[in-house]
């Protein structure tokens, strides 16, 4: 590495948040057409997703990770599209764990080959497991996914990710009105006392193709009033500062939930998070409107120092806070343009 010394200290951005985490996309394709994400009508069978060679090769993604720890990064979550369709993804696991600083290793999947991979992903080093499950009702599961999949292949890869030691494994659930809200008491009965954590993700705005509407929106105040009332719960701390999720406990030691709301309760104010694309770009929020470009000057041979100041006044320029001002930003610019979630993962 060049001589980055003096560059290796963790940058603030104009907020004062530190860079904590980094979302690595590996995958921009899906084996899923989620209507909330990639409907099946805009991402059909001939549409064009990237080249291979378009795509940040494992080389790489190691590269660029060993820039963004000496700046504070210590959790990393793998994610796509669908990560696990990544061949040799275990690999870049490896290589990703022996990195040192690193602490923490995630993927989010959607489950349909958590099966076949748990093991071996385990035995590369990865930590955890999220894994994306609407609803535990075939008709209504294959409605939210484009038609792909069944519930019992996502409930099989998340038994064999139990099997394997991975874990804490944490459902997500994105709840849209009139669709599978009447499926959430029965993911939470299913779960509870497993140990598997099921969170329930409030229906977002992210890129331009999800067709969103707040009225489709359930708050998830809603929610937890509704298994409060089935199952008692109490307020639990957050693990960790800029989660971003609040937690609440079984009153009878049953495990907990969790709701993510982004819409109703933002909490961009602690976000510590940037994202790597498929394709090389750096995005310092879910739903940015443009990215870094750190594929062209990485294979146009740059050095390290350049790389690090690049991705640094990136970061330290850094304003987002889509979430606190959604309304106000609608308004001014109606729907975006935003990046596709499946190229930046959730």
């Amino acid at each position: 590495m060049d001589n980055v010394a003096s560059l290796d200290r963790s940058p603030l951005d104009r907020l004062n948040r530190p860079l904590r985490d980094l979302r690595i996309s590996v995958m921009d394709r899906c084996n899923f057409r989620c209507p909330y994400c990639m409907p099946r009508e805009r991402f059909h069978e001939h549409y064009a997703f990237m080249k291979t060679a378009e795509r940040l090769s494992f080389e790489e993604i190691l590269r660029l990770t060993r820039l963004f720890v000496p700046m504070g990064v210590r959790k990393l979550r793998i994610t796509g599209g669908e990560p696990l369709l990544r061949v040799n993804l275990p690999d870049l696991i490896a290589d990703l764990n022996a990195i040192p600083g690193v602490e923490d290793i995630a993927i989010t999947t959607n489950g349909v080959l958590l099966a076949k991979h748990a093991y071996e992903l385990k035995a590369a080093g990865l930590g955890r497991v999220t894994v994306s499950l609407d609803s535990l009702d075939q008709d209504t599961f294959a409605r939210m996914n484009g038609g792909f999949g069944r519930v019992s292949e996502v409930l099989d890869g998340i038994q064999h990710a139990q099997d394997a030691g991975l874990g804490p494994i944490k459902i997500n659930a994105v709840i849209q009105r009139g669709t599978n809200e009447d499926g959430v008491l029965p993911l939470v009965e299913h779960f509870r006392g497993t140990g598997v954590t099921v969170r329930f993700i409030e229906y977002m705005d992210v890129g331009n193709r999800n067709d969103w509407r707040e009225q489709l929106v359930v708050p998830s105040r809603d929610l937890q009033a509704r298994i409060h009332e089935r199952w008692p719960l109490r307020a639990v701390n957050a693990d960790y500062a800029g989660e971003v999720a609040r937690r609440y406990a079984f009153d009878d030691g049953q495990g907990e939930v969790g709701f993510i709301s982004s819409v109703t309760q933002p909490f961009c104010g602690a976000c510590s998070r940037g994202r790597l694309s498929s394709d090389g770009s750096f995005y310092t929020c879910l739903f940015a409107q443009t990215g870094t470009d750190l594929r062209s000057p990485l294979r146009a041979g740059v050095g390290d120092e350049e790389l690090i100041r690049i991705i640094r006044n990136t970061w330290t320029q850094r304003t987002d806070r889509y979430s606190e001002q959604r309304v106000l930003l609608r308004a001014k610019t109606g729907t975006g343009p935003k990046v596709e979630m499946n190229y930046i993962g959730g």
